[in-house]
């Protein structure tokens, strides 16, 4: 490759890694050309470019562009995944785990979740993720949770999505798990009417009158 050319590369890569807040990085060693093509078009569908690239020319552009956490992830051949704003984090995670687990070749090492360096733990992890319209149904349904707490899901940086989501699922769980018992109300006593002496009418006061008179006469 010429001189010109490598800058040309150094260049590209630096604006990409710049420019893009998310990434990830995988050995690709072992794939053949079709089937990093097959790779590379999943992962376009899903907002990803799939870039092969050389390690010097990447370590140099790793330093063009500040963005050395890159340089702990790049050891042997390298591929790194660059996803566009919309794209679909958990469909790229996903497409990379499958490909690594039916081609037994490619090994995920990382990348850069909203701006911090994550392992290939969590990259696994993200792939297990729903879709987002899917996550966007459940959560919606799960009329239980504090608004706050839906909202949150949604505005979470993406590296903490997953825990967010865990969290949520442990919390919904236990609630469904341990019923609280209520006490039930005593029905109020019912209170014991004490029956009070009917009042002498009129009539019989005038009896009891003209008795007296007729006793005394």
């Amino acid at each position: 490759m010429l001189r010109s050319e490598k800058e040309r590369v150094v260049a590209e890569l630096a604006e990409r890694l710049r420019s893009s807040q998310t990434l990830m990085v995988a050995d690709y060693r072992g794939l053949s050309m079709p089937e990093i093509e097959e790779l590379r078009t999943r992962l376009l569908e899903a907002g990803a470019r799939f870039t092969v690239v050389k390690n010097t020319l990447t370590k140099l552009a790793a330093e063009e562009a500040g963005t050395k956490d890159v340089l702990e992830l790049i050891d042997g051949p390298t591929a790194i995944a660059f996803l566009e704003a919309d794209a679909d984090a958990a469909a790229v995670a996903k497409a990379l785990n499958e490909t690594a687990r039916a081609r037994d070749v490619l090994v995920i090492r990382g990348g850069i979740l909203d701006g911090a360096l994550v392992g290939d733990a969590d990259i696994k992890r993200l792939a297990t993720l729903p879709p987002p319209e899917v996550l966007r149904a459940q959560f919606a349904g799960a009329v239980v949770a504090p608004l706050t707490t839906v909202v949150g899901l949604f505005t979470a940086p993406l590296r903490e999505l997953v825990g967010v989501i865990d969290a949520r699922i442990r919390q919904l769980e236990e609630q469904g798990g341990a019923e609280a018992e209520e006490p039930q109300a005593d029905a109020p006593a019912e209170e014991e009417s004490e029956e009070q002496p009917e009042e002498p009418s009129a009539e019989a006061e005038e009896a009891s009158a003209e008795s007296e008179e007729e006793a005394s006469g």
